[in-house]
Order: C-alpha cells, then structure tokens, then sequence
C-alpha cells in the first residue's frame, strides 16, 4: 500500500455492483468457451477500509476501480471537474470486455458505517 494510505485515517468506500452488460456476439465471435465468469452480482455490496481491495471483490475488478477507491478513501473526489452528481462517487466498470459489470463507488459518512 502506497505512504499516503498508510498515515491519513481512511474513509470508508462502499463499491456496489449496479448493471452487467453481455455481448454474447463478441462472445461468439472471440471468446474461447469457459464455464466460470464473474462471482459477483448485481446489487451486491462492498465495503473497502483502509483503500484496501473487500473480501469477495474480483482482483481484475479491483484493479479497475482500485485508485478512485484509495482516492475517495483519502477524502478526494471531484473526477474529471464534475463528472458525477456525487463528487464524492465514481462509476467503474471492470475490464471484461465480453460482460463488464458497471460498480458504483462512494465514500461512506460515518453515520451510514
């Protein structure tokens, strides 16, 4: 874990699983058959403290949201000067290209822990 993370109190960030999008064509066409894909679904919740990836939380998804999440968890926000309503919020998408799940991140107040 970076310095940074190490000697600030974090904030807590809640990671929620929002829509999955599957191109089944692109499936067809490029993807070698595999019979597990993502444990994750939709709705489901995570909570990151201390910036660090959630137990259950896909390593590649993880690595995809991974610096907005120690972002948010180190008080910072605002992406792209207004990019979300929340600026306290992003929306990632994992890397996936056959069926990217879309994650919403937000830092949590201590009244919603």
């Amino acid at each position: 874990m970076n310095e940074n993370l190490e000697n600030k109190k974090l904030k807590p960030v809640r990671i929620t699983a929002m829509r999955q999008t599957v191109y089944r064509d692109l499936m067809e066409k490029f993807e070698n058959p595999i019979e597990h894909t993502c444990d994750i679904s939709v709705g489901q919740t995570f909570i990151s403290t201390d910036g660090k990836r959630p137990e259950g939380m896909c390593e590649s998804a993880w690595e995809s949201m991974r610096t907005f999440v120690e972002a948010l968890a180190r008080g910072e926000g605002n992406f792209y000067d207004g990019w979300m309503k929340n600026p306290h919020s992003a929306m990632i998408s994992c890397n996936d290209g056959f069926r990217p799940l879309s994650f919403y991140i937000e830092t949590l107040t201590t009244t919603e822990n």
